[in-house]
């Protein structure tokens, strides 16, 4: 989908280069994926402590 965005340079540059993509796509791309990703994380924490299960660590990890 083509988008024309009005980005400042400075910013844009910096992302580049912190994330080595040669392209301004690319970095946007990885930028909109990592948000979702965040998102998604902060979404999970919200059940810490509050889902009960079952499980022992030491037979999963075959600790007998």
């Amino acid at each position: 989908m083509r988008t024309t965005l009005d980005l400042p340079e400075n910013l844009l540059n910096e992302a580049m280069k912190l994330t080595r993509t040669e392209t301004k796509t690319g970095v946007i791309v990885k930028a909109l994926e990592e948000l979702i990703r965040k998102s998604k994380i902060y979404d999970l924490k919200k059940y810490k402590g509050k889902i009960d299960i079952d499980i022992d660590l030491d037979e999963i990890r075959d600790r007998h």
